[in-house]
Protein backbone atom coordinates (compact mmCIF):
# COMPACT_ATOMS: atom_id res chain seq x y z
CA UNK A 1 0.00 0.00 0.00
CA UNK A 2 1.31 3.47 -0.73
CA UNK A 3 2.11 5.90 1.95
CA UNK A 4 -0.88 7.31 4.17
CA UNK A 5 -1.76 11.22 3.27
CA UNK A 6 -1.79 13.25 6.30
CA UNK A 7 -4.79 15.53 6.62
CA UNK A 8 -5.54 17.25 9.73
CA UNK A 9 -9.26 16.90 11.02
CA UNK A 10 -11.12 19.15 13.19
CA UNK A 11 -14.61 18.04 15.20
CA UNK A 12 -16.41 21.75 15.38
CA UNK A 13 -18.72 22.72 17.23
CA UNK A 14 -22.75 21.77 17.73
CA UNK A 15 -23.28 19.15 15.45
CA UNK A 16 -19.97 18.86 14.20
CA UNK A 17 -18.89 16.37 16.10
CA UNK A 18 -21.91 13.65 15.00
CA UNK A 19 -21.60 14.45 11.52
CA UNK A 20 -17.55 14.26 11.24
CA UNK A 21 -17.31 11.11 13.23
CA UNK A 22 -20.41 9.74 10.61
CA UNK A 23 -18.67 11.30 7.54
CA UNK A 24 -15.02 10.29 9.04
CA UNK A 25 -16.33 6.37 9.18
CA UNK A 26 -17.69 5.99 6.24
CA UNK A 27 -14.01 7.93 4.54
CA UNK A 28 -12.36 5.17 6.24
CA UNK A 29 -14.75 1.83 5.21
CA UNK A 30 -14.27 2.78 1.61
CA UNK A 31 -10.52 1.99 2.12
CA UNK A 32 -8.82 5.86 2.48
CA UNK A 33 -5.48 5.84 2.92
CA UNK A 34 -4.87 8.74 5.05
CA UNK A 35 -3.71 9.75 8.41
CA UNK A 36 -5.46 11.86 10.55
CA UNK A 37 -3.98 14.59 13.41
CA UNK A 38 -7.16 15.87 15.21
CA UNK A 39 -6.81 19.42 16.32
CA UNK A 40 -9.35 21.68 18.45
CA UNK A 41 -10.85 25.11 17.26
CA UNK A 42 -13.92 26.89 17.42
CA UNK A 43 -16.10 27.80 20.62
CA UNK A 44 -13.81 25.81 23.20
CA UNK A 45 -10.92 27.72 22.51
CA UNK A 46 -12.42 30.87 22.25
CA UNK A 47 -14.10 30.75 25.05
CA UNK A 48 -10.42 29.50 26.90
CA UNK A 49 -9.55 33.61 26.09
CA UNK A 50 -7.79 32.88 22.23
CA UNK A 51 -10.17 35.70 20.52
CA UNK A 52 -8.72 33.87 17.32
CA UNK A 53 -10.37 30.48 17.97
CA UNK A 54 -7.33 28.33 17.09
CA UNK A 55 -3.69 27.91 19.21
CA UNK A 56 -0.39 27.86 17.63
CA UNK A 57 -0.47 24.25 17.41
CA UNK A 58 -3.48 23.72 15.45
CA UNK A 59 -1.73 25.81 12.85
CA UNK A 60 1.67 23.51 13.45
CA UNK A 61 -0.59 20.22 12.04
CA UNK A 62 -2.01 22.61 9.08
CA UNK A 63 1.57 23.54 8.06
CA UNK A 64 2.41 19.87 8.09
CA UNK A 65 -0.33 18.35 6.62
CA UNK A 66 -1.61 20.70 4.36
CA UNK A 67 -5.35 19.06 4.04
CA UNK A 68 -7.91 20.24 6.65
CA UNK A 69 -10.71 18.71 7.22
CA UNK A 70 -13.20 20.59 8.42
CA UNK A 71 -16.71 20.55 10.50
CA UNK A 72 -18.90 23.52 11.51
CA UNK A 73 -17.76 26.18 14.24
CA UNK A 74 -19.79 28.29 16.82
CA UNK A 75 -18.39 31.80 16.80
CA UNK A 76 -19.52 33.25 19.94
CA UNK A 77 -22.00 36.45 19.65
CA UNK A 78 -20.58 39.62 20.52
CA UNK A 79 -17.99 42.01 20.14
CA UNK A 80 -14.27 40.59 20.26
CA UNK A 81 -14.85 37.76 17.83
CA UNK A 82 -13.74 37.22 14.16
CA UNK A 83 -14.75 34.60 12.29
CA UNK A 84 -12.43 31.80 12.48
CA UNK A 85 -13.58 30.31 8.64
CA UNK A 86 -12.59 33.91 7.48
CA UNK A 87 -9.45 33.72 9.48
CA UNK A 88 -8.20 30.02 8.01
CA UNK A 89 -8.84 30.89 4.52
CA UNK A 90 -6.87 33.83 4.59
CA UNK A 91 -4.05 32.69 6.53
CA UNK A 92 -3.90 29.58 4.34
CA UNK A 93 -4.32 31.47 1.11
CA UNK A 94 -7.47 29.71 -0.08
CA UNK A 95 -8.58 31.82 -2.46
CA UNK A 96 -11.23 29.42 -4.21
CA UNK A 97 -14.46 28.62 -2.75
CA UNK A 98 -15.57 25.72 -4.74
CA UNK A 99 -19.35 24.65 -4.33
CA UNK A 100 -21.18 22.13 -5.89
CA UNK A 101 -25.28 22.90 -5.88
CA UNK A 102 -26.48 19.59 -7.26
CA UNK A 103 -30.44 18.08 -7.84
CA UNK A 104 -31.16 14.64 -6.43
CA UNK A 105 -34.92 14.58 -8.07
CA UNK A 106 -36.84 12.96 -7.32
CA UNK A 107 -35.46 11.60 -3.92
CA UNK A 108 -34.76 15.28 -2.25
CA UNK A 109 -37.54 17.65 -2.69
CA UNK A 110 -37.62 20.56 -5.85
CA UNK A 111 -38.19 22.68 -7.67
CA UNK A 112 -35.41 22.10 -9.94
CA UNK A 113 -35.04 18.45 -11.06
CA UNK A 114 -31.87 18.83 -13.42
CA UNK A 115 -29.95 21.43 -11.54
CA UNK A 116 -26.17 21.18 -11.88
CA UNK A 117 -24.30 24.20 -11.09
CA UNK A 118 -20.91 25.31 -9.82
CA UNK A 119 -20.17 28.73 -7.75
CA UNK A 120 -17.09 29.28 -7.50
CA UNK A 121 -16.41 31.95 -5.27
CA UNK A 122 -13.80 34.34 -4.57
CA UNK A 123 -12.25 33.96 -0.77
CA UNK A 124 -9.99 36.52 0.37
CA UNK A 125 -11.17 39.91 -0.27
CA UNK A 126 -14.34 42.40 -1.09
CA UNK A 127 -16.27 43.03 2.06
CA UNK A 128 -14.96 40.06 3.70
CA UNK A 129 -11.13 42.07 4.16
CA UNK A 130 -13.76 43.00 7.29
CA UNK A 131 -11.98 46.33 7.51
CA UNK A 132 -14.67 48.15 9.35
CA UNK A 133 -15.27 51.79 11.52
CA UNK A 134 -17.46 53.65 12.75
CA UNK A 135 -16.81 57.21 11.49
CA UNK A 136 -19.60 59.60 13.04
CA UNK A 137 -22.36 59.28 15.29
CA UNK A 138 -24.41 58.26 12.52
CA UNK A 139 -21.88 56.44 9.78
CA UNK A 140 -20.25 53.47 10.05
CA UNK A 141 -17.95 52.07 6.85
CA UNK A 142 -17.19 48.85 5.42
CA UNK A 143 -14.33 48.79 2.78
CA UNK A 144 -14.81 47.03 -0.12
CA UNK A 145 -11.14 45.45 -1.26
CA UNK A 146 -11.21 43.97 -5.25
CA UNK A 147 -7.66 43.48 -6.47
CA UNK A 148 -6.45 42.54 -9.86
CA UNK A 149 -4.66 39.61 -8.08
CA UNK A 150 -7.03 37.86 -6.45
CA UNK A 151 -9.47 38.34 -9.66
CA UNK A 152 -7.11 36.91 -12.04
CA UNK A 153 -6.83 34.18 -9.76
CA UNK A 154 -10.50 32.99 -9.02
CA UNK A 155 -11.57 34.05 -12.60
CA UNK A 156 -8.65 31.58 -14.26
CA UNK A 157 -9.77 29.13 -11.78
CA UNK A 158 -13.13 28.68 -12.71
CA UNK A 159 -12.12 28.33 -16.29
CA UNK A 160 -9.70 25.87 -15.79
CA UNK A 161 -12.36 24.32 -13.38
CA UNK A 162 -14.40 24.31 -16.70
CA UNK A 163 -12.15 22.54 -18.49
CA UNK A 164 -10.91 19.86 -16.08
CA UNK A 165 -14.48 18.87 -15.83
CA UNK A 166 -16.08 19.05 -19.33
CA UNK A 167 -18.06 22.11 -18.02
CA UNK A 168 -19.32 23.97 -20.91
CA UNK A 169 -19.85 28.15 -19.68
CA UNK A 170 -18.85 29.91 -17.45
CA UNK A 171 -20.61 33.16 -15.83
CA UNK A 172 -20.16 35.73 -13.97
CA UNK A 173 -21.84 38.14 -11.35
CA UNK A 174 -21.43 41.55 -10.46
CA UNK A 175 -22.86 44.77 -10.08
CA UNK A 176 -20.66 47.07 -11.82
CA UNK A 177 -23.37 49.43 -13.06
CA UNK A 178 -22.92 50.34 -9.90
CA UNK A 179 -19.60 49.79 -8.19
CA UNK A 180 -17.78 50.60 -11.21
CA UNK A 181 -14.06 50.77 -10.28
CA UNK A 182 -14.31 47.53 -7.47
CA UNK A 183 -17.19 45.64 -9.24
CA UNK A 184 -15.95 47.10 -12.56
CA UNK A 185 -12.63 45.42 -12.26
CA UNK A 186 -13.80 42.00 -11.75
CA UNK A 187 -15.51 42.53 -14.50
CA UNK A 188 -13.16 43.44 -16.90
CA UNK A 189 -10.56 40.75 -16.06
CA UNK A 190 -13.09 38.10 -16.76
CA UNK A 191 -13.64 39.37 -20.00
CA UNK A 192 -10.14 39.16 -20.97
CA UNK A 193 -9.43 36.01 -19.57
CA UNK A 194 -12.37 34.38 -21.01
CA UNK A 195 -10.72 35.57 -24.42
CA UNK A 196 -8.06 32.67 -23.98
CA UNK A 197 -10.85 30.05 -23.04
CA UNK A 198 -12.52 30.25 -26.95
CA UNK A 199 -13.84 26.85 -26.42
CA UNK A 200 -15.97 27.56 -23.33
CA UNK A 201 -18.63 29.84 -23.48
CA UNK A 202 -18.70 32.87 -20.89
CA UNK A 203 -21.36 35.84 -20.43
CA UNK A 204 -21.76 38.09 -17.61
CA UNK A 205 -25.22 38.69 -15.52
CA UNK A 206 -25.55 42.10 -12.99
CA UNK A 207 -25.53 40.31 -9.55
CA UNK A 208 -29.35 40.74 -9.00
CA UNK A 209 -31.16 39.56 -12.08
CA UNK A 210 -28.75 37.18 -12.19
CA UNK A 211 -29.98 35.73 -8.80
CA UNK A 212 -33.31 36.08 -10.23
CA UNK A 213 -32.63 34.11 -13.25
CA UNK A 214 -30.58 31.41 -11.25
CA UNK A 215 -33.52 30.88 -8.54
CA UNK A 216 -35.88 30.52 -11.02
CA UNK A 217 -33.80 28.42 -13.63
CA UNK A 218 -30.68 27.30 -12.66
CA UNK A 219 -30.08 25.12 -15.54
CA UNK A 220 -29.23 27.65 -17.26
CA UNK A 221 -26.23 27.89 -15.47
CA UNK A 222 -22.88 25.92 -15.65
CA UNK A 223 -19.94 27.74 -13.62
CA UNK A 224 -20.81 30.94 -11.78
CA UNK A 225 -17.88 32.66 -10.89
CA UNK A 226 -18.28 35.90 -8.54
CA UNK A 227 -16.52 38.13 -5.86
CA UNK A 228 -17.01 36.85 -2.46
CA UNK A 229 -20.13 38.09 -1.07
CA UNK A 230 -22.55 37.86 -3.95
CA UNK A 231 -20.62 34.37 -4.14
CA UNK A 232 -21.49 33.24 -0.20
CA UNK A 233 -25.36 34.19 -0.11
CA UNK A 234 -26.13 33.00 -3.64
CA UNK A 235 -23.91 29.66 -3.13
CA UNK A 236 -26.47 29.07 -0.10
CA UNK A 237 -29.21 30.19 -2.36
CA UNK A 238 -28.05 26.92 -5.17
CA UNK A 239 -28.03 25.03 -2.18
CA UNK A 240 -31.27 25.11 -1.23
CA UNK A 241 -33.16 25.86 -4.31
CA UNK A 242 -30.81 22.27 -4.84
CA UNK A 243 -32.75 21.22 -2.29
CA UNK A 244 -31.59 22.04 1.36
CA UNK A 245 -28.11 24.01 2.18
CA UNK A 246 -27.61 20.53 4.31
CA UNK A 247 -26.51 18.44 1.10
CA UNK A 248 -23.80 21.01 0.18
CA UNK A 249 -19.72 20.45 0.56
CA UNK A 250 -17.36 22.84 -0.47
CA UNK A 251 -13.71 22.80 -1.64
CA UNK A 252 -11.35 26.11 -0.61
CA UNK A 253 -8.24 25.61 -2.71
CA UNK A 254 -4.81 27.54 -2.24
CA UNK A 255 -1.48 27.55 -4.05
CA UNK A 256 0.09 25.09 -1.10
CA UNK A 257 -3.22 24.38 1.22
CA UNK A 258 -6.56 22.86 1.06
CA UNK A 259 -9.80 22.88 3.16
CA UNK A 260 -13.07 20.74 2.85
CA UNK A 261 -16.31 21.39 5.27
CA UNK A 262 -19.89 21.59 4.75
CA UNK A 263 -21.29 25.39 4.01
CA UNK A 264 -23.85 24.93 6.82
CA UNK A 265 -23.03 26.37 10.11
CA UNK A 266 -23.10 24.50 13.63
CA UNK A 267 -26.34 24.39 14.18
CA UNK A 268 -26.48 24.00 18.37
CA UNK A 269 -29.65 23.51 18.59
CA UNK A 270 -29.65 20.08 17.21
CA UNK A 271 -25.97 18.85 18.65
CA UNK A 272 -26.09 15.91 20.70
CA UNK A 273 -29.68 14.22 19.16
CA UNK A 274 -28.13 12.19 16.57
CA UNK A 275 -30.81 13.91 14.19
CA UNK A 276 -27.78 15.82 11.80
CA UNK A 277 -27.40 14.97 8.28
CA UNK A 278 -23.88 14.59 7.50
CA UNK A 279 -24.29 14.45 3.87
CA UNK A 280 -22.84 17.93 3.22
CA UNK A 281 -19.78 17.35 5.26
CA UNK A 282 -19.23 14.03 3.48
CA UNK A 283 -19.63 15.10 0.34
CA UNK A 284 -16.69 17.90 1.25
CA UNK A 285 -14.62 14.27 2.08
CA UNK A 286 -15.42 13.61 -1.11
CA UNK A 287 -14.10 16.25 -2.83
CA UNK A 288 -11.11 15.86 -0.51
CA UNK A 289 -10.74 12.35 -1.69
CA UNK A 290 -10.36 13.46 -5.31
CA UNK A 291 -7.85 16.46 -4.17
CA UNK A 292 -5.45 14.34 -2.45
CA UNK A 293 -5.40 11.49 -4.93
CA UNK A 294 -7.59 9.02 -4.13
CA UNK A 295 -10.19 9.67 -6.64
CA UNK A 296 -11.38 5.83 -6.53
CA UNK A 297 -12.40 6.24 -3.00
CA UNK A 298 -14.11 9.37 -3.69
CA UNK A 299 -16.30 7.86 -6.85
CA UNK A 300 -17.02 4.63 -4.05
CA UNK A 301 -18.53 6.78 -1.17
CA UNK A 302 -20.26 8.98 -3.95
CA UNK A 303 -22.31 6.22 -5.38
CA UNK A 304 -23.15 4.93 -2.01
CA UNK A 305 -24.19 8.22 -0.82
CA UNK A 306 -26.34 8.26 -3.87
CA UNK A 307 -27.83 4.68 -3.46
CA UNK A 308 -28.31 5.92 -0.01
CA UNK A 309 -30.07 8.63 -1.01
CA UNK A 310 -32.60 6.84 -4.16
CA UNK A 311 -32.97 3.99 -1.42
CA UNK A 312 -34.98 6.77 0.04
CA UNK A 313 -32.82 6.61 3.60
CA UNK A 314 -33.58 9.59 5.09
CA UNK A 315 -32.14 12.23 7.96
CA UNK A 316 -35.14 14.34 9.49
CA UNK A 317 -34.25 17.61 7.05
CA UNK A 318 -34.94 15.94 3.61
CA UNK A 319 -37.58 13.32 4.80
CA UNK A 320 -40.97 13.23 2.88
CA UNK A 321 -43.58 10.36 3.16
CA UNK A 322 -44.01 9.11 -0.27
CA UNK A 323 -40.47 9.86 -1.35
CA UNK A 324 -38.44 8.59 1.83
CA UNK A 325 -38.74 4.95 2.81
CA UNK A 326 -36.95 5.44 6.29
CA UNK A 327 -36.37 8.03 8.92
CA UNK A 328 -32.78 7.63 10.56
CA UNK A 329 -30.29 9.25 12.67
CA UNK A 330 -26.78 10.65 11.80
CA UNK A 331 -25.01 7.37 12.70
CA UNK A 332 -27.80 5.07 11.25
CA UNK A 333 -27.27 7.35 7.83
CA UNK A 334 -23.57 6.43 7.78
CA UNK A 335 -24.25 3.04 8.43
CA UNK A 336 -26.55 2.71 5.23
CA UNK A 337 -23.88 4.70 3.26
CA UNK A 338 -21.90 1.95 4.38
CA UNK A 339 -23.61 -0.60 3.44
CA UNK A 340 -23.77 0.66 -0.02
CA UNK A 341 -20.39 0.92 -0.25
CA UNK A 342 -19.85 -0.48 -4.21
CA UNK A 343 -23.23 -0.31 -5.04
CA UNK A 344 -23.99 2.37 -7.76
CA UNK A 345 -27.65 4.32 -7.90
CA UNK A 346 -30.01 2.68 -10.49
CA UNK A 347 -32.27 6.26 -11.18
CA UNK A 348 -29.18 8.96 -10.33
CA UNK A 349 -26.20 9.60 -12.45
CA UNK A 350 -23.32 7.57 -11.34
CA UNK A 351 -20.55 9.35 -10.64
CA UNK A 352 -17.03 8.54 -12.34
CA UNK A 353 -14.27 10.20 -11.62
CA UNK A 354 -10.88 10.16 -13.74
CA UNK A 355 -7.38 8.65 -12.22
CA UNK A 356 -6.60 12.66 -13.39
CA UNK A 357 -9.63 14.56 -11.53
CA UNK A 358 -7.22 15.85 -9.01
CA UNK A 359 -8.52 19.09 -8.21
CA UNK A 360 -7.68 22.06 -10.69
CA UNK A 361 -4.11 22.88 -9.47
CA UNK A 362 -4.40 26.94 -8.12
CA UNK A 363 -4.08 29.62 -10.44
CA UNK A 364 -1.14 32.23 -9.92
CA UNK A 365 -1.91 36.28 -11.04
CA UNK A 366 0.64 37.91 -13.77
CA UNK A 367 3.39 39.77 -13.24
CA UNK A 368 2.29 43.74 -11.48
CA UNK A 369 2.99 45.60 -13.98
CA UNK A 370 3.61 49.31 -12.21
CA UNK A 371 1.74 52.30 -13.69
CA UNK A 372 2.24 56.04 -13.99
CA UNK A 373 0.45 57.55 -10.72
CA UNK A 374 -0.20 60.87 -10.36
CA UNK A 375 -2.31 62.69 -7.58
CA UNK A 376 -4.84 65.39 -8.84
CA UNK A 377 -6.92 65.74 -5.65
CA UNK A 378 -7.90 64.42 -2.37
CA UNK A 379 -11.35 63.58 -0.50
CA UNK A 380 -11.77 64.87 2.93
CA UNK A 381 -14.37 62.86 5.01
CA UNK A 382 -15.67 64.93 7.81
CA UNK A 383 -17.79 64.39 10.80
CA UNK A 384 -20.30 67.41 10.69
CA UNK A 385 -24.08 68.05 12.24
CA UNK A 386 -24.73 71.22 10.62
CA UNK A 387 -26.38 71.61 6.84
CA UNK A 388 -25.04 71.58 3.83
CA UNK A 389 -24.88 75.53 3.16
CA UNK A 390 -23.06 75.91 6.60
CA UNK A 391 -20.38 73.26 5.92
CA UNK A 392 -19.66 74.80 2.84
CA UNK A 393 -19.08 77.91 4.11
CA UNK A 394 -17.25 76.56 6.65
CA UNK A 395 -14.80 74.84 4.38
CA UNK A 396 -15.00 77.81 1.48
CA UNK A 397 -13.46 79.88 4.75
CA UNK A 398 -10.36 77.43 5.28
CA UNK A 399 -7.71 78.58 3.18
CA UNK A 400 -7.33 75.90 0.67
CA UNK A 401 -3.51 76.81 -0.76
CA UNK A 402 -3.43 74.56 -4.36
CA UNK A 403 -6.57 73.13 -4.04
CA UNK A 404 -10.08 74.21 -4.55
CA UNK A 405 -13.25 73.17 -3.27
CA UNK A 406 -14.99 71.50 -5.99
CA UNK A 407 -17.85 69.06 -4.81
CA UNK A 408 -19.46 67.96 -1.65
CA UNK A 409 -21.28 64.74 -1.23
CA UNK A 410 -23.61 62.96 1.65
CA UNK A 411 -23.83 59.49 1.31
CA UNK A 412 -22.43 59.36 -1.96
CA UNK A 413 -24.59 61.92 -3.75
CA UNK A 414 -23.36 65.36 -4.69
CA UNK A 415 -25.27 67.93 -2.09
CA UNK A 416 -23.06 70.92 -3.18
CA UNK A 417 -22.70 73.02 -5.40
CA UNK A 418 -26.44 73.27 -6.84
CA UNK A 419 -27.67 71.01 -4.12
CA UNK A 420 -31.54 69.95 -3.69
CA UNK A 421 -33.31 70.95 -0.41
CA UNK A 422 -35.08 67.73 -0.47
CA UNK A 423 -32.05 65.41 0.15
CA UNK A 424 -31.78 64.15 3.55
CA UNK A 425 -28.41 63.97 4.63
CA UNK A 426 -26.14 62.20 7.54
CA UNK A 427 -23.37 64.10 9.53
CA UNK A 428 -20.81 62.20 7.47
CA UNK A 429 -20.07 64.16 4.24
CA UNK A 430 -16.87 63.72 1.65
CA UNK A 431 -15.72 67.11 0.75
CA UNK A 432 -13.93 66.87 -2.66
CA UNK A 433 -10.74 69.26 -3.35
CA UNK A 434 -8.97 69.20 -6.77
CA UNK A 435 -5.98 70.77 -8.16
CA UNK A 436 -6.19 74.34 -10.03
CA UNK A 437 -6.27 72.62 -13.87
CA UNK A 438 -6.37 69.41 -13.15
CA UNK A 439 -2.98 69.51 -12.24
CA UNK A 440 -1.10 67.28 -10.38
CA UNK A 441 -0.45 67.91 -6.16
CA UNK A 442 1.68 66.75 -3.85
CA UNK A 443 1.38 64.83 -0.41
CA UNK A 444 2.55 68.57 1.45
CA UNK A 445 -0.55 70.07 -0.57
CA UNK A 446 -2.89 67.68 1.49
CA UNK A 447 -1.77 68.20 4.80
CA UNK A 448 -1.48 71.67 4.35
CA UNK A 449 -5.68 71.66 3.48
CA UNK A 450 -6.07 69.30 6.70
CA UNK A 451 -3.81 71.54 8.78
CA UNK A 452 -6.04 74.43 7.48
CA UNK A 453 -9.01 72.48 8.47
CA UNK A 454 -8.08 71.01 12.09
CA UNK A 455 -7.59 74.67 12.76
CA UNK A 456 -11.31 75.51 11.92
CA UNK A 457 -12.36 73.09 14.16
CA UNK A 458 -13.38 70.62 11.13
CA UNK A 459 -13.27 66.95 12.57
CA UNK A 460 -12.01 64.91 9.70
CA UNK A 461 -12.12 61.71 9.51
CA UNK A 462 -9.82 60.23 6.64
CA UNK A 463 -8.67 61.10 3.15
CA UNK A 464 -8.63 59.42 -0.07
CA UNK A 465 -6.33 60.62 -2.61
CA UNK A 466 -7.97 61.31 -5.99
CA UNK A 467 -4.99 59.61 -8.50
CA UNK A 468 -5.07 58.69 -11.96
CA UNK A 469 -3.02 55.70 -13.49
CA UNK A 470 -1.42 55.87 -16.47
CA UNK A 471 -3.69 58.76 -16.94
CA UNK A 472 -6.84 56.91 -16.32
CA UNK A 473 -9.45 57.70 -13.37
CA UNK A 474 -8.77 55.67 -10.37
CA UNK A 475 -11.72 57.39 -8.46
CA UNK A 476 -15.35 57.65 -9.41
CA UNK A 477 -17.34 61.16 -9.56
CA UNK A 478 -20.00 61.67 -7.17
CA UNK A 479 -23.83 60.58 -8.17
CA UNK A 480 -25.35 63.67 -9.89
CA UNK A 481 -22.08 64.91 -10.56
Amino acid sequence: MSEKTPITVAYGDGIGPEIMDASLRIIKAAGANIDIETIEIGESVYLRGETSGIEASAWDSLRKTRVFYKAPITTPQGGGYKSLNVTVRKTLGLYANIRPCVSYSPFVRTKHPIMDTVIVRENEEDLYAGIEHRQTDDVYQCLKLISRPGSEKIIRYAFEYAVRNNRKKVTCFTKDNIMKLTDGLFHKIFDEIAAEYPQIENEHWIVDIGAAKLADTPEAFDVIVMPNLYGDILSDVAAQIAGSVGLAGSANIGENFAMFEAIHGSAPRRAGQNMANPSGLLLGGVLMMVHIGQPEVAERIHNAWLKTMEDGIHTYDIYKEGVSTQKVGTSEFADAVIARLGQNPSTLKTVVYNKDAKAVKAMGASPRKVAKKETLGVDVFVHYAGTTDELAAKLQAVPSGNLKLSMISNRGLKVWPNGNPETFCTDHWRCRYMGSDSNAISHNDIVSILDACSKAGIDFIKTENLCTFDGEYGFSMGQGQ
